[in-house]
């Protein structure tokens, strides 16, 4: 029996899988949209206990729906899991929530058809993969990780410093969740915060006002991709003062990288070796697009796509992924901008009246550690 035809399938419940549905439906497209959680609310609640956004609420909100509270209130992450719940209950879009899609392959004739892990079968006109990067954290391979007695843990792993009390922790990292785990940390356990440079900082409040308030009336929120990739090589810790102080004080250790693992350490740089309870990497992520393999719309696990669209398949579009489009393209902020990017490009192709991209050079995507592009 042919299955019936869905215009949209829309891949992770999160908030570019929101924005996305919210566009398709006032695009005149009926989306359906898959999630494996339980809830319409993206990762959210799997982060670490303490996470506040660094943008304030009048900055934090998505397409459609205001974000409640104090326009200069900086959001906790329960907040954020309660508004995508009420943005996802406000939306006139089929949200199925428990389905985790397991592949994607093309359709005998045209389109897409998508197979659950519970295989079942979805046959879809169009494919926006929203999944995000959260379940592909990336950890780097250092030598004698195999050997090291100790806890290895990546910080998508962490939620709260308790069960950390009194060890020899090393945070690896130099973006936002590195340094906020480690000065959480620092406060219940012997902590010191390894990069390979120095950490540079952003002030939080520039003139008395918000960061984004800045980044929004000189447009550097919208800056093209092609400018951004030479800046993220300089991309700082958002900070209000108390993690540079914290540094520079002593309060929280800073050391260059160590080089490899003993079976109960670390070697650093200078030879020394130091016994170590657990090491967390905050080392970013990679996008969680292992279901478009068998398309063969990836390269090393990476995305073929120009601007969110691909350049390998029509209809077939991407969303939440770092430095898309922006500097906001994964934030609650400026994932509605390209959500409507990418639905204007698939229903002009099911129109007929919208080319695929022609393919480019999409250079890998580097594991996202900074945090501030990601809140």
């Amino acid at each position: 029996m042919t299955p019936q035809v869905e215009p949209v399938i829309i891949v992770g419940g999160g908030q570019s899988g929101l924005a996305a549905a919210r566009a398709a439906l006032a695009a005149g497209l009926r989306p359906v949209v898959l999630h494996a959680g339980n809830l319409p609310v993206g990762s959210w609640p799997d982060y670490y206990d303490s996470l506040t956004l660094f943008s304030p609420t009048r900055f934090s909100a998505m397409p459609g729906m205001a974000f409640d509270g104090d326009p200069d209130h900086y959001p906790h992450r329960d907040e954020v899991v309660t508004y995508l719940h009420r943005y996802a209950g406000a939306l006139d879009a089929e949200i199925r929530t428990g389905v985790r899609v397991a592949e994607v392959q093309a359709r005998s004739g045209d389109g897409y058809l998508v197979r659950t892990d519970a295989d079942d079968q979805i046959a879809a006109a169009g494919i926006i993969a929203a999944s995000g990067s959260f379940g592909n954290p990336y950890l780097p391979e250092l030598p004698g990780r195999s050997d090291f007695t100790g806890d290895v843990a990546h910080v998508a792993n962490y939620r709260r410093p308790d069960p950390y009390a009194g060890q020899r922790v090393i945070v690896v990292g130099a973006g936002n969740s590195a340094v906020q785990v480690a000065y959480e940390l620092a406060a219940h356990a012997r902590v010191t915060l390894a990069t390979r440079e120095p950490v540079r900082f952003l002030p939080q409040r520039v003139g008395g006002r918000d960061l984004h308030h800045w980044l929004r009336i000189t447009g550097a929120d919208r800056l093209p991709r092609r400018i951004l990739t030479r800046l993220v090589q300089h991309a700082a810790v958002l900070d209000t003062g108390v993690y540079h102080q914290a540094i520079t004080s002593g309060q929280l250790a800073r050391r260059e990288m160590f080089s490899a693992f003993t079976p109960d350490g670390v070697i650093w740089g200078d030879g020394t070796t130091e016994h170590v309870d657990t090491v967390i990497f905050a080392t970013g992520y990679r996008p969680d697009l292992g279901y478009l393999e068998p398309l063969g719309a990836l390269a090393h696990g990476t995305p073929r796509q120009v601007g969110g669209l691909s350049t390998t398949h029509r209809r077939l579009a991407y969303l939440g992924l770092e430095f898309q489009r922006s500097f906001a393209s994964n934030t609650l902020r400026g994932v509605g901008r390209d959500a409507a990017h990418v639905v204007r490009a698939i229903a002009g192709q099911l129109a007929g009246t919208h080319k695929r991209p022609r393919s480019a050079h999409t250079p890998p995507a580097a594991p996202s550690g900074t945090g501030a592009t990601t809140r």
